[in-house]
């Protein structure tokens, strides 16, 4: 005979869990507030230069291509056509550069059982894309209100184009810390292959003025797409064709994919080196 305990009407006996959602939460905003004291609180001007840095470039790409051409390919300012591909490009490099260091940089952190290497990389991939929003907004504000420029600005195609080159930056970011973490060498190596990156971004000209041949070959990099995007929230006459969001997220989510999958594998020999 086997005895049953009663039952108690209403209640129901679960397995206890114990939830990491909110200490992560927590492990994740304090590694986004040492980052913002570290990055921006010991020098003179903190935020100032993350904002001013963009714009010196963008003064210096005006008045060159000023004196080398009559007028911009699209509308009648030269700082907003540079403006409205190279502030998306810079999301991009912003937040793959931050995250793949996101391991190094909080090497000692992750020492502790509270703090994970996802905490790490999520907390440089939300800080970095909270500050490139605002920067892309604070120049693209300033260049409407205090120049000449005529624009319709549209939100919509911008967020898309922040959001695509957000993630294109998260994924390659993310496969480039397990790199750099296994093989030192790789990120003066991937900075050497990535540097004339903004050459072909599509920042200093526009995909249709580029002979078909080329068309062809730099149509499978997701750069000139969210450059394109972004400058269609921009000028209202110009529609590209050439567009394709699917290719984007290809680029964005084939290596993020993988660099997780690795970063979960061999993240405890990054950390041991």
């Amino acid at each position: 005979m086997t005895l049953r305990q009663p039952e108690t009407p209403g209640i129901q006996i679960r397995p206890s869990r114990a939830p990491r959602s909110f200490p992560a939460f927590r492990s994740i905003l304090a590694l986004m507030l040492r980052e913002m004291s570290t990055l921006y609180g010991r020098t003179p001007g903190g935020y100032f230069w993350a904002v001013a840095q963009p714009v010196g470039a963008l003064a210096v790409m005006t008045v060159a291509f000023t004196i080398l051409l009559r007028s911009p390919p699209l509308g009648n300012s030269f700082i907003l056509f540079y403006a409205s591909g190279y502030l998306p490009f810079l999301v991009y490099a912003n937040i793959a550069l931050s995250v793949q260091n996101s391991i190094q940089f909080s090497k000692q952190l992750l020492q502790y059982p509270a703090v994970s290497w996802l905490d790490a990389i999520i907390a440089r991939f939300l800080l970095n894309l909270l500050t490139s929003i605002t920067i892309l907004c604070i120049v693209l504000f300033g260049i409407l209100q205090f120049t000449e420029a005529n624009a319709t600005v549209s939100p919509g195609p911008i967020v898309l184009s922040v959001v695509l080159a957000a993630l294109v930056g998260l994924g390659f970011g993310t496969m480039n810390c397990l790199m750099t973490g296994l093989f030192s060498a790789w990120s003066n190596l991937w900075s050497i292959i990535t540097r004339p990156m903004i050459l072909i971004a599509g920042v200093l000209f526009v995909f249709e003025q580029l002979p078909d041949w080329f068309q062809g070959y730099l149509w499978y990099t997701p750069w000139i797409h969210v450059t394109g995007l972004a400058r269609t929230g921009v000028y209202a006459t110009y529609d590209p064709a050439y567009i394709s969001i699917g290719l984007v997220l290809l680029w964005a989510m084939i290596p993020l994919f993988f660099g997780l999958l690795l970063l979960r594998r061999f993240h405890k020999d990054i950390l041991n080196r």
